[in-house]
């Protein structure tokens, strides 16, 4: 993998609009018009320091409560405020929260390196390609074939243990997610001989860091078993949280067919689905259940994204643009449908080997 900037991917250059994608320029009149591209430093500084206050203090709870079963417990608010370090290394990595490249970055390895223990070059590289090009079945690195694939042709040679994960792969997609916080430190540290020296020596010895204080203060708190079960639980449920906020977004949503290009505002609305609720939704989600008006301007603070909703789908009425909404439960329904409908052709090929 190429060295890539902090920065993920931005609003759309002028050269990628053309004929059609100017239907995406007067939207963003009338986003910055309504002040919703403006800054949010205050809100993003308060809502910062609430986090590392009870990211801190679930630390400080398992250390107080000292060498015990109980502790296991609090790995649910560690993993809770875990993730919620990950959502602002993501706002982060699109240049939401301040002014310049350098703030960004400081941020980006507080929040992803020495909080998560996560590479936060390798993550916004991944996630850049991500928004770019969101479904494409050769660009998007989210649905390229893996452990789990989303078109029925990746299913092709699908055979053994990788033909029987895909078979059951909708009832299994939630179980994987556990061992997704795992995956993520251990991407992390395989990415790193791929980044620059620099990057090497600056995100290593940020992880570094993380890992010998994580280790160092579990094994300060309880007994090397308890450590462990411990490690395993709060990476399984940060894992599932994780993957509970992303996995509503895109699986299922249109994948752009080879030859065909879309504006940018097709490209990410027909590929993007939002969830409706709440601020409890939106806490949990980290804002990434307005992902529709989240793609179309990626750099907008998060906090802004549900007044933009309105104006977007408003936008997207006018040029008759299928603008998708659901709530929770029915974009999992909807992406678990999808993945089960994938894995169909090898469920009916082994029946019709039986």
């Amino acid at each position: 993998m190429p060295s890539a900037p902090t920065a993920l991917v931005d609003d759309p250059p002028v050269r990628e609009r053309g004929r059609r994608g100017s239907d995406f320029a007067p939207l963003l009149a009338e986003l910055k018009a309504a002040g919703l591209m403006e800054r949010r430093r205050a809100w993003y500084a308060r809502m910062i320091a609430v986090n590392l206050v009870l990211f801190l203090t679930s630390w400080a709870a398992v250390l107080w409560l000292g060498d015990s079963w109980w502790q296991l417990l609090l790995a649910i608010p560690v993993a809770l405020f875990t993730t919620r370090a990950s959502f602002v290394g993501h706002d982060a990595g699109h240049q939401q929260i301040g002014r310049d490249a350098r703030t960004h970055r400081a941020l980006s390895l507080l929040h992803g390196n020495l909080l998560m223990g996560m590479s936060c070059g390798w993550w916004n590289a991944k996630h850049s390609r991500h928004h770019a090009n969101p479904n494409h079945r050769e660009k998007d690195p989210d649905v390229r074939v893996g452990v789990l694939v989303w078109d029925a042709d990746q299913t092709r040679g699908r055979t053994g243990v990788m033909g029987w994960l895909t078979r059951h792969q909708a009832r299994l997609f939630f179980p994987l997610l556990l061992l997704e916080g795992l995956n993520l430190k251990i991407g992390s540290i395989v990415a790193l001989k791929e980044r620059t020296r620099r990057e090497q020596l600056v995100e290593g010895a940020v992880l570094a860091v993380h890992f010998t204080a994580y280790v160092g203060v579990l094994l300060t708190a309880m007994s090397p078993l308890k450590a462990l079960v411990f490690a395993l639980l709060h990476h399984a449920l940060l894992g599932l949280h994780l993957g509970a906020a992303f996995a509503p977004n895109h699986k299922g949503m249109p994948m752009p067919e080879p030859g065909v290009t879309w504006d940018h505002l097709r490209r990410q609305v027909l590929t993007s689905r939002n969830v409706r609720g709440g601020p409890v939704t939106d806490w949990m989600l980290g804002g990434l259940n307005y992902q529709i008006e989240h793609h179309l301007v990626p750099s907008m603070p998060r906090v802004n994204l549900r007044r933009a909703q309105p104006i977007v789908r408003a936008h997207c009425a006018r040029l008759g643009v299928p603008y998708l909404e659901t709530g929770l439960v029915a974009s999992y329904r909807q992406a678990l449908g999808h993945m089960h409908d994938v894995g169909a052709p090898l469920r009916a090929e082994r029946a019709r080997g039986r």
